[in-house]
């Protein structure tokens, strides 16, 4: 199955957009992923417009519909099974904790997505100085997918040249550093949200600083994609550039409500998971084994971290469970253990850096970030 070259998401090669430029193929997931590829690489509209539209699935294949649906029938079934109101009244509790932070989230992610140029990221990656992880991490603040999403693009940005170190310091902070993230976690957790996101940015440092220390001892692979950068490239200039005399138009507004509806078809259905799974825990799981095996205790937070390694599900469906985790415990130490055993110890990340990063690089992952994770996360637990 193709990948989007923008999303990284997969595509299938029957239903997703074609387009032939330069003598390759590429598979889109969207038509604004196709735009966006075509703006960056000067692609003639004329191909664009011509390019081999496969129609698309079925309605009712769309994972955002199908999760949906299940949601809607439980809801429905409730009114009519009495075991069913418990899991009802959670969902709704969860709705309308984050609801505004959801439709917040996506439009600035709209907004970044339309506004910043990924070639701004891509270009200040891959120099061997300290100030490239904090780069890193400030980029990442910016991005606007999920852990998946920006596995993808740290992928991409590795291919493009960018340094092992920052590709992983990327990765590390952007599911819970990045903007919409925080928007999405302050709803959750409140400003307790503001420990997890500076924890996550810390480690993400931290890890970051060790890797190029390890890279200059040769202990991890060196990117060979790395090309030698112009030195007489501006980002300050070219955003100048950019906007001189820019006005406010339509375009802009499509152009973000596209960004908002890319984002939506990545991440909520993964969100949804993560409410319906929430919610399911928080009504039929017992509190007291909550307080006993996940409790705000060494042997808790290993608990959660094993769990955490085992379930696959995206950064937005995380936060709910995390937030059910502190609900029934009381303890912030473990949903954040929860939330960056995503990143640290998940199979998909460590399997993807082995086979396209390298194998010392994604060993030494977790060997360096989850002493890093239980060391914060006790700290949480004694802080609040």
């Amino acid at each position: 199955m193709a990948k989007d070259p923008i999303c990284g998401m997969p595509v299938n090669e029957k239903t997703g957009l074609k387009l032939a430029s330069g003598g390759k193929t590429y598979f889109f997931c969207s038509e604004h992923c196709l735009r966006k590829f075509a703006k960056e690489h000067s692609v003639p509209e004329k191909e664009v417009a011509t390019c081999l539209v496969q129609p698309k699935g079925p309605f009712y294949k769309n994972k955002t519909l199908i999760v949906s649906a299940v949601l809607a029938l439980l809801v429905f079934l409730s009114y009519i099974l009495p075991f069913l109101e418990p899991f009802r009244k959670t969902l709704f509790m969860y709705f309308k904790t984050i609801w505004w932070a959801i439709l917040l989230g996506f439009f600035l992610g709209g907004i970044i997505d339309y506004y910043v140029p990924r070639e701004y990221i891509s270009h200040i990656l891959a120099k061997p100085k300290k100030r490239t992880i904090f780069y890193s991490v400030i980029l990442g603040f910016f991005m606007s997918a999920c852990s998946h999403g920006i596995l993808a693009l740290s992928i991409e940005l590795h291919k493009k040249g960018a340094s092992n170190p920052a590709v992983v310091s990327f990765l590390l902070a952007s599911p819970w550093a990045n903007l919409t993230l925080t928007i999405m976690l302050i709803g959750f957790f409140g400003l307790k949200a503001l420990y997890i996101i500076v924890s996550a940015i810390v480690i993400a440092i931290i890890t970051g600083l060790i890797f190029q220390a390890l890279e200059r001892r040769k202990l991890i692979e060196v990117n060979n994609n790395i090309l030698p950068v112009e030195k007489d490239f501006s980002i300050i200039n070219d955003f100048r550039q950019r906007f001189k005399g820019y006005r406010f138009s339509a375009t802009d507004i499509k152009g973000i409500y596209s960004g908002m509806l890319s984002l939506g078809n990545m991440v909520l259905w993964w969100l949804l998971i993560g409410m319906g799974l929430a919610s399911l825990a928080g009504a039929y799981i017992p509190s007291g084994l909550f307080q006993n095996y996940m409790g705000p205790t060494l042997l808790g937070l290993f608990v959660t971290l094993a769990l955490a390694t085992v379930i696959e599900v995206c950064s937005e469906g995380s936060a709910p469970m995390a937030f059910e985790i502190f609900r029934q415990t009381g303890a912030l130490g473990n949903a954040f253990v929860f939330l960056m055993a995503g990143v640290v110890t998940d199979y998909t990340e460590i399997g993807l850096l082995w086979h396209n990063v390298g194998k010392k690089t994604a060993i030494w992952l977790p060997v360096i970030t989850v002493p890093q994770v239980i060391i914060l996360g006790i700290i949480a637990n004694r802080i609040f």
